[in-house]
């Protein structure tokens, strides 16, 4: 008897439309011959299922509906939400309360990468190599001149939760942070601003099951905008080329972090982490993805191709894992 899997996208932020095309995605990647696959959209309170050409409400005492009239339940849960709440643990803690297995990191490692400047400081305990930064709350006094001197020009400026590039600005001059600043906080109650490092970016996925850790080629991302912002990962403005162009011992190097990252956060499911290679080979922490985008043209297909891999069959590890 096939199993009921939830495809889970939407969210709370500006993320929503880039959720579910990955949905849409992972709908196509996975396939109806193992699994009966249904799209459920969380957005605010309105928790729906696609279900024979209808919208049905989802029960959110035990994420249940009525299909024709009949109590049907899910047997797995694949996030793919890239904001809250389904990237920052409170779908998480939601899941692990009525016993639903899911796809990707626990609540602790969702909610400490969703916070890059938690994340990243944390990590550089452990030797990682991090950018200068600097984080505010809002109702925090911000100074440019402080900030410049602490920060250097130019530098970045962007929401410290969220993704996808929405709030981001490549500060130049002194009068374009506070500015800036205003932007990022748009889009959540935190803004971190981070020193610029001139380098290559960079991007690798991993996963890791009871059968063992595939760590995918190295994607080398080549943005024709100012940096890597939502026009260039959503409107092909830049090229990305998997696997990137970096010798051996670089490439080994970014994934033997990639993997040592992965068990450092207790992750779980497919992830992808971002980095710049500064110097020639210094390999210089972005961010965490933990529900990184699952549409046709994202990071981690392309990886998994260039890995000689079937995305359906790493897919169906990570859900019978």
């Amino acid at each position: 008897m096939k199993k009921n899997v939830a495809i889970v996208a939407g969210g709370d932020q500006s993320e929503v439309e880039v959720s579910l095309r990955s949905a849409a995605g992972l709908y196509s990647f996975i396939g109806n011959e193992r699994y009966n696959l249904y799209i459920v959209t969380i957005i605010g309170k309105e928790w729906k299922v696609d279900c024979d050409g209808k919208r049905i409400d989802i029960d959110k005492n035990d994420f249940t509906f009525l299909k024709d009239g009949k109590k049907t339940a899910f047997d797995y849960a694949y996030i793919t939400i890239h904001g809250i709440p389904g990237e920052d643990g409170r779908l998480q803690g939601y899941f692990d309360l009525i016993g639903m297995p899911y796809s990707c990191c626990g609540v602790l490692a969702a909610a400490l990468t969703y916070n890059k400047f938690f994340c990243n400081h944390y990590l550089k305990s452990f030797g990682v190599n991090i950018a200068e930064s600097v984080m505010l709350r809002k109702g925090d006094h911000a100074s440019a001149d402080e900030m410049v001197a602490k920060l250097g020009l130019p530098c970045f400026v962007k929401p410290n939760i969220g993704g996808s590039s929405f709030g981001v600005t490549k500060v130049k001059t002194k009068d374009q942070l506070l500015p800036a600043i205003e932007k990022a906080f748009k889009e959540g109650d935190q803004v971190i601003a981070e020193s610029f490092m001139q380098g290559t970016e960079i991007t690798c996925g991993v996963y890791k099951t009871s059968k063992g850790a595939t760590v995918f080629p190295v994607t080398e991302v080549v943005s024709a905008n100012e940096f890597f912002d939502y026009d260039a990962k959503y409107k092909g403005q830049v090229q990305e080329i998997t696997p990137a162009r970096l010798s051996e011992t670089v490439t080994a190097k970014v994934q033997k972090l990639t993997s040592e990252i992965y068990d450092i956060i207790g992750a779980k499911g497919i992830i992808r982490i971002d980095y710049i290679i500064t110097d020639g080979d210094k390999v210089n922490l972005l961010e965490i993805n933990t529900t990184p985008g699952m549409t046709a043209t994202s990071f981690i297909p392309q990886q998994v191709k260039a890995a000689g891999l079937d995305i359906r069959e790493v897919l169906e590890d990570i859900i019978e894992n």
